[in-house]
């Protein structure tokens, strides 16, 4: 577990995807994005030169830095070591999770992808500092995403471990209250914010939705 024992907010957690932006900059975007109630930031970026990577990271760095909100580096730990990001976000086929913790220091924050009870315990057992659970909806966010999990599957993985989870996978205001009543600690979004017309507002309703 982190040394450093400062909570994190999960509740609603931003993961960016320049393709959905429509043109639109990636750290207006995000900043519109926090405005409306964001409260962790994880940049991902499949497709693009680690330099490349690097430069939009330190930019975001600032930019989060600034409003007080944690970013998280998408698979890549030598981007969040080189900018000094608040920490790490591995799937299942990356880095291995121990070796994730052992590299990343005790610090930083750790997340990991599951899909069931048993990769959410190994998850706790290595190092995680929280669990990103899903797809539960169908997603057409990622091209490889697996088969959705479901609300059942979803209430499992919580209830198997004490760590935060937050969901994630084609969650949006039409189901953002069956989310939460699975007692998860959080929702993770990509297009139901970035792909919205009105970012701002888009977050702030989504925000609103959790707390009501």
């Amino acid at each position: 577990m982190r040394k450093n024992k400062m909570p994190v907010d999960y509740t609603l957690y931003l993961v960016t995807d320049r393709g959905i932006l429509k043109g639109k900059d990636l750290f207006s975007a995000v900043e519109e994005a926090i405005a409306g109630g964001v409260t962790l930031v994880q940049l991902r970026e499949k497709s693009i030169s680690s330099l490349d990577f690097y430069n939009i990271a330190l930019r975001l760095k600032e930019i989060t830095g600034y409003h007080g909100v944690p970013l998280i580096i998408n698979d890549r730990l030598d981007i969040a070591l080189a900018v000094d990001a608040d920490g790490l976000h591995v799937g299942q086929e990356d880095l291995p999770v121990r070796e994730a913790r052992r590299l990343l220091g005790e610090d930083k924050i750790l997340g990991y992808s599951v899909s069931t009870a048993g990769e959410a315990v190994f998850g706790q057992q290595n190092g995680a500092d929280y669990l990103g659970a899903g797809p539960v909806y169908p997603t057409g966010s990622k091209d490889d995403a697996a088969p959705p999990i479901g609300i059942d599957t979803l209430k499992k993985i919580k209830h198997s471990v004490s760590l935060p989870v937050v969901a994630i996978g084609g969650i949006g205001a039409a189901n953002m209250k069956e989310v939460k009543a699975s007692g998860v600690d959080g929702v993770s979004v990509i297009s139901a914010i970035l792909g919205s017309a009105d970012i701002k507002g888009s977050s702030g309703k989504l925000a609103d939705l959790w707390k009501g």
